[in-house]
């Protein structure tokens, strides 16, 4: 479904991401991890358009979408979820739904954006029980549930998700690595999911990748990387071996 090849990614002279190569297939959950700076996000905001590579290739249902704009990359099926949920804070949680489909309008399909927010509720009920709340009132769990609604509002086929259990409680946080694996599981959305809380992260992926001073440096299923010695000294804080 997604293949990157080779990209390097710039700002000014700092060489972010350094001839990454990743895929994604038809229906995983894809975990990247690594700690800050390793140039995660900047991956994902290169792969929806909000960042250009310098080199290097990104190409979805095979077709090349490296040059593209953000916008023709979303209406292709692709939706990212921003570190720090930026939810539009004095916007209703409704309203922040719509915009989410903002794409959608021109095709005529008010009736079905309206059926997409029901099925969204009933996803996340508590969003439906403060559909007319700004969304700077809500909770951060709440806020990351609203984050992930509005990028599924766009109706992608690959949902990039980008520290969804950033400044969350942890049972906040094991709540909503549930939904992602219904996202895959029950709505059929492949994920590529970057995530500083590699455990969490490698138990609901299939596959994970990791990244260090913008390189992979070790890639596998999600058991291996668990059992890897350098990923759980570095990672999730013990030996495989201890």
């Amino acid at each position: 479904m997604l293949v990157i090849k080779n990209i390097d990614v710039f700002y000014g002279n700092v060489h972010a991401v350094k001839k990454v190569s990743l895929h994604v297939d038809q229906g995983e959950i894809v975990a990247l991890i690594g700690g800050n700076g390793a140039g995660k996000t900047t991956l994902l905001s290169t792969v929806s358009g909000l960042i250009r590579a310098r080199s290097g290739e990104v190409i979805f249902d095979g077709s090349q979408i490296t040059r593209q704009k953000p916008e023709k990359i979303v209406s292709s099926g692709i939706s990212q979820v921003p570190e720090r949920r930026l939810v539009f804070k004095p916007l209703s949680v409704e309203d922040n739904l719509l915009l989410g489909s903002y794409h959608r309008y021109s095709f005529g399909k008010s009736k079905a954006i309206a059926g997409d927010i029901d099925d969204i509720y009933a996803m996340f009920p508590v969003l439906g029980q403060r559909k007319d709340q700004p969304a700077g009132t809500l909770s951060g769990g709440e806020q990351q549930m609203l984050a992930i609604g509005r990028a599924l509002m766009a109706k992608p086929r690959l949902l990039l998700l980008d520290e969804p259990s950033m400044g969350l409680a942890p049972a906040v946080s094991q709540m909503i690595f549930r939904h992602i694996g219904k996202l895959r599981d029950e709505l059929g959305v492949t994920v590529l999911l970057v995530e500083q809380n590699a455990r969490s992260a490698l138990k609901i992926s299939d596959r994970g990748y990791v990244l260090e001073t913008g390189r992979v440096i070790v890639q596998g299923t999600s058991q291996e990387l668990a059992q890897n010695n350098d990923v759980q000294r570095a990672y999730l804080g013990r030996d495989a071996s201890d």
